[in-house]
């Protein structure tokens, strides 16, 4: 008898708590579940995204190719800006779209857009890119600004680059910047000092290039 009392004792004990905390219990199931399952959904979107990015920034890659040729239509270079707008605008945190942004500024260039080409640059440096990509849009903002005529603003754009896996690279446009102000003593050390981190042999028009400026001085 008092094994049945206990086992009763415990089941309204049970139904007590039950009575206390069941809703609390639920609810904490209720939102785990929802947590597990949204990440899963979040991860599944993200690949979605991912796989839908590739898919048009290699259509861009190819209506580059086809816009950039000397026989390219209106049409054709249209495609191309719109598909890297769909990049930025559509998948703006991925990689794709810094990329298609290189790629617009690009066509920008080559119909002598350099306002817009810039644009594009800067919105790539905003996006917080690693510093490969950092170095390499600098490095090409400072060549458009080059052909806007703002030189002296391009060379002061190189001095902010510390990549010193791009140092040769920075260095030799330094110098062909300051060749183009008639700087050449600048521009001598600029070279020089590009010779001097790069891999011996391999940077044949570097080496053309400081020699030219011996025979100018000489």
């Amino acid at each position: 008898m008092s094994d049945m009392r206990t086992e009763e004792e415990q089941v309204e004990a049970l139904k007590s708590w039950w009575k206390e905390n069941g809703k609390t219990l639920l609810l904490g199931i209720a939102l785990a579940l929802a947590v597990v399952f949204g990440w899963k959904g979040w991860q599944n979107n993200q690949r979605v995204a991912a796989e839908n990015a590739a898919v048009v920034y290699q259509n861009l890659v190819q209506a580059v190719a086809l816009a950039s040729a000397p026989q390219a239509t209106d049409d054709q270079r249209t495609t191309a800006t719109h598909l890297a707008k769909t990049l930025k605008d559509e998948y703006g945190d991925t990689a794709y779209a810094r990329f298609g942004a290189l790629f617009s500024a690009r066509l920008y260039v080559d119909s002598g857009d350099y306002s817009a080409a810039v644009n594009e640059l800067d919105w790539i440096l905003a996006q917080s890119p690693d510093e490969v990509m950092a170095t390499i849009t600098t490095m090409r903002k400072a060549r458009v600004m080059s052909a806007m005529d703002d030189v002296d603003a391009a060379i002061r754009l190189l001095d902010g680059l510390k990549a010193q896996s791009f140092s040769v690279s920075v260095a030799e446009l330094k110098g062909d910047l300051y060749l183009r102000l008639g700087q050449v003593d600048n521009a001598r050390e600029a070279y020089q000092a590009a010779v001097a981190d790069a891999p011996q042999g391999e940077r044949p028009l570097l080496s053309l290039k400081l020699d030219s400026l011996a025979v100018k001085g000489s």
